[in-house]
């Protein structure tokens, strides 16, 4: 996402004739778009509103009005426009055919693009509307001039509930789609279960067509680092993949992401890898709290991953998000000295390290979305979208106890043994 070097490249921008402008370029981030170098690093694709914002458009002091969802006698509206067609496609295929790939994973034949109806179709919300992201018809995100990166939006309490409910689906749709995750299932499978789980609660699956992006949540396998499409290759005993689901729900995002094992074989250099990205996560989760730098966030990763013998990806980060689906802060997962803000009650945002077992730079496939280790290493991520609290910080996308599955490295951590529900007073789900 976007990241501000120095105060001699402010002073630069300032005396260059775009002036300011030359700041609001909108940063990446990992749930969905690639981080450039220092002035601009992310994640990619997804996210957010009201506050000013960096990583995905920016706002004022008042959240965007979210969009309207159909009335009575909803207009149709148009399907996604997903480039797939003409001598664009013929050149991207061609490119596939003959790029290098790093490790095992190849790319398999993708299904067609996933429709999603004007209302719900199933379950006990049949006929409700469902709200679409402004990028939903022709791919691009309608959000507002993205502000200076140190300016975060504060939700009202208002807002807070909406994004409680957003996270709470994204967190029901994404143990769903765990569920799916055993040996010959294609990720295509488990995509489209994530598409149905997310209709019938009457969300939007944001990854859809956002930036063009064909699939309603990504799956990335081994040494995929983020943004894998899913397609029909079976998936293997002894792969490890991470499920990033992100829906929006009443005009809110709510994001998180989590591994798998699939099958019974695993690779004891895998099982310290996971376990390792987990235990890294959690110490940063702990970090948060009002009247903390962003920026430090990177370094309790950092630290954690090197004692333990790996990597962390530069390239892609953690996003401020709200009504959009990215936004400030701009999360950093490495040692930096960013101006990314400080931690305040209201802010909501995304950590999702994602850790190498080798070297932690990234090549991307010719389908311009999936990112791979260069050394073809095994990778692993953790997310949850956060709610900064007057006493620390909740998970929106937290587990359900009761409901959730309980992993491995969750029983195991030398961080938090069990579900990790926050530091703040406030349960998960309280209002």
């Amino acid at each position: 996402m976007a990241s501000v070097p120095s105060l001699l490249v402010l002073l630069c921008l300032l005396a260059s004739p775009r002036g300011l402008g030359a700041l609001v370029a909108p940063p990446r981030s990992a749930s969905f778009v690639r981080a450039p170098p220092p002035f601009s690093r992310s994640t990619m694709l997804f996210k957010k509103k009201k506050a000013s914002g960096g990583g995905g458009g920016g706002f004022g002091s008042k959240a965007a009005a979210p969009p309207k969802t159909a009335a009575a006698k909803p207009k149709p509206k148009p399907k996604p426009k997903i480039k797939e067609n003409g001598l664009a496609e013929m050149m991207r295929q061609a490119k596939m055919s003959t790029f290098r790939y790093t490790g095992g994973i190849r790319p398999g034949k993708q299904s067609p693009t996933r429709e999603v109806p004007e209302t719900v179709q199933e379950g006990a919300l049949a006929g409700k509307a469902i709200a679409f992201p402004t990028y939903a018809a022709d791919g691009k995100p309608k959000n507002p001039p993205a502000a200076l990166p140190w300016v975060i939006e504060v939700k009202t309490p208002e807002e807070i509930v909406l994004m409680r409910a957003a996270g709470r689906a994204a967190r029901q749709v994404l143990d769903a789609a765990g569920r799916c995750v055993q040996v010959g299932v294609t990720t295509d499978e488990i995509d489209a279960v994530a598409h149905r789980e997310a209709l019938v609660r009457g969300c939007y699956p944001s990854p859809l067509n956002y930036h063009g992006f064909p699939k309603s949540c990504c799956t990335s396998v081994n040494e995929i680092i983020c943004h894998g499409i899913p397609d029909d290759r079976p998936l293997q005993d002894g792969d490890i993949v991470n499920v990033d689901i992100t829906v929006y729900l009443d005009g809110y995002h709510g994001d998180c992401s989590e591994m798998f094992v699939v099958g019974e074989t695993l690779d004891p250099v895998h099982r310290r890898l996971i376990q390792a990205t987990y235990d890294c996560w959690v110490e940063s989760l702990n970090f948060v709290r009002p009247g903390r730098a962003y920026k430090d966030i990177g370094g309790v990763i950092e630290d954690r991953v090197v004692r333990d013998g790996f990597t962390s990806v530069k390239n892609f980060c953690g996003h401020g998000i709200g009504s959009v689906f990215h936004t400030s802060p701009n999360i950093l997962h490495f040692k930096n000295n960013e101006p990314n803000g400080v931690m305040a009650p209201g802010h909501t945002f995304t950590i999702e390290p994602m850790i190498c077992e080798r070297g932690a730079r990234s090549v991307t496939w010719p389908d311009a979305w999936t990112a791979a280790t260069v050394d073809g290493g095994r990778t692993a991520q953790f997310e949850h979208t956060l709610l900064v609290t007057e006493d620390g910080v909740v998970p929106l996308t937290g587990k359900i106890p009761g409901e959730s599955p309980v992993q491995f490295w969750e029983e195991e951590s030398d961080v938090h043994q069990g579900l990790w529900l926050g530091t703040g007073a406030q349960a998960p789900w309280s209002s």
